[in-house]
């Protein structure tokens, strides 16, 4: 099977601009910004959509939440920020590694999309 960019990120094969690590995951700046705040946090172990989560990730997916909300606040936008995941091809997820987009510093409208 082929590394996903994220696996390989991960493996340090490829740079990205790290904001935040631990031993479960990694939070770095997004190469294709999409607000003038735009952080992806991933797991180090690979899942390849929200979907295919297990039960047993439930608290692996909360640290996830955790670490965006604790990046956004970092980056100076504690109370004005947006997580996005995005769930398969149709939804319009490119990599296929659980990720979540932490994006701020713009006006929001809702509903998104």
């Amino acid at each position: 099977m082929t590394k996903t960019i994220f696996a390989k990120i991960i493996d340090r094969e490829l740079p990205a601009d790290i904001v935040y690590e631990d031993d479960v995951c990694l939070a770095f700046k997004d190469v294709n910004p999409v607000a003038p705040f735009h952080v992806l946090v991933i797991p180090k172990r690979e899942i390849s959509k929200l979907a295919e989560s297990q039960v047993g990730d439930a608290e692996l997916l909360g640290t996830l939440l955790q670490v965006a909300a604790k990046v956004a606040s970092d980056g100076g936008y504690a109370n004005a920020f947006r997580v996005i995941i995005n769930n398969g091809a149709k939804a319009g997820q490119t990599v296929f590694h659980l990720h979540l987009h932490v994006i701020a510093g713009r006006s929001f409208s809702w509903p998104p999309g």
